[in-house]
């Protein structure tokens, strides 16, 4: 997807640059590459745990405290997400009643926002198990779900 953009940018560039003649829609079709690149990486972010985080008071804590922090921040991850993808799934529906499309291409919109819903929910799950998981192992903050 990455790559795509990136192309897909060049090409624009080179085509407005040189022969004063932008490619049609390519900003619509960098804006939905984009939407599928982030939601894509967000369960993957998730199951490895490489969101940005700060530890400022970490070594202060007990290893007890900081393993109840973690479960329930995995717990309140998943919360937020779940409510979120609920939140997505009445705007995809809407879309896809209304018939949404984008402006120059006339691309349908609801099946990206459905995919949205579907990672975002994905990645709720992967909290909630992440938060089973930090529960019920002795002395660990969690595991790769």
């Amino acid at each position: 997807m990455l790559f795509g953009m990136m192309t897909l940018t060049f090409v624009d560039v080179i085509l407005r640059y040189l022969f004063n003649a932008s490619l049609r829609g390519a900003f619509e079709i960098t804006e939905l590459l984009m939407v599928m690149l982030i939601y894509a990486g967000l369960p993957m972010v998730s199951r490895h745990d490489l969101h940005v985080t700060t530890d400022l008071i970490d070594h202060f804590l007990s290893v007890r405290v900081r393993r109840a922090f973690g479960i329930v921040t995995n717990f309140a991850c998943a919360a937020v997400l779940f409510g979120a993808s609920w939140i997505i799934w009445l705007k995809a529906a809407r879309a896809a009643r209304l018939g949404d499309t984008t402006a120059a291409l006339h691309i349908a919109l609801a099946p990206y926002v459905y995919l949205m819903c579907a990672l975002i929910l994905i990645t709720a799950v992967i909290h909630l198990v992440k938060a089973f998981i930090a529960d019920s192992e002795p002395g660990g903050s969690g595991g790769t779900v």
